[in-house]
Order: C-alpha cells, then structure tokens, then sequence
C-alpha cells in the first residue's frame, strides 16, 4: 500500500507515527488500537483471520511499523526493506469483500478499499489482497 510518487523521493528512515493505546485503532473496528491491531504489531497475538490480518497490516502502514509488515509478509514475496512516504497519511479503510481465510481454510482474500490524504490531496487506492498459511500463521502473499 505505499504509493511512490514521481520522481520518487530518495528512501530515508521511517519514524512511526505516535500511536497512544486509547486511540481508535486505524484499521476502522470499534476498538482501541492497544486492544484491536497494536497486540499483533507487538506480536503478542497472530491474526486469527485474513481479514484480521489485512486490517492489522493497513495499520501498520498508517504507524509506519516495517518490522511487522515484513514479518507477516509471505517470504516467497517478502521485500527486503520498506519505505514510507512522509507525506501519505492513510485516514480510513473500507472491507469490500473477503473469500474463505477463516480458521479452517489455508487461503483467503480481502478485497478493499483505502482511503489517504497526500499533501492536500485526498485519493483511495483499491486491492485485492491474497493471503496464505505459513508454519500456521495468517501472511500476505500478493495484490492482483
């Protein structure tokens, strides 16, 4: 979900945005973040779904935490590294569709919508997202 622009600007360290535990969590559930997606980005629980894990994952991005986008990437398409632009603030995701990715399957798909703020402009990007089981645990493997 990062979004380059053009030219792209030359990759600099992220810093995560702030993020309290009493906060609404990003990924848009009734939550706080310290009891929706921050116990998954600390790895103190797995994702129990794949839609669980996309919504985990959306708020990553939005707290620019690397470390757990690559450990719940696929490895067979894991980057090496991440880099967030400074300037796209991801404000809210919409779920369309998801497909299977429940307790007892091995796949699944999200499909969504998310919503961000580049500079002044506002903009949304759609994916449909597939994930897999690896050694039991929910992981991203791509976007068609």
């Amino acid at each position: 979900m990062s979004r380059r622009r053009k030219p792209a600007p030359a990759p600099r360290p992220a810093t995560a945005p702030a993020l309290a535990d009493t906060a609404p969590c990003p990924c848009g559930r009734e939550a706080a973040y310290g009891e929706c997606c921050a116990p998954l980005h600390r790895g103190e629980k797995a994702a129990a779904t794949a839609e669980q894990l996309m919504r985990s994952r959306y708020s990553a991005f939005a707290v620019h935490d690397a470390p757990y986008l690559l450990r719940s990437w696929a490895a067979a398409t894991r980057p090496g590294s991440l880099d967030f632009d400074p300037g796209l603030v991801w404000e809210r995701l919409e779920v369309l569709a998801t497909t299977e990715g429940g307790a007892f399957h091995t796949e699944g798909t999200v499909t969504f919508r998310a919503h961000y703020r580049d500079g002044g402009e506002e903009g949304s990007m759609r994916e449909h997202s597939r994930f897999v089981r690896e050694d039991g645990a929910w992981v991203y493997l791509d976007a068609q």
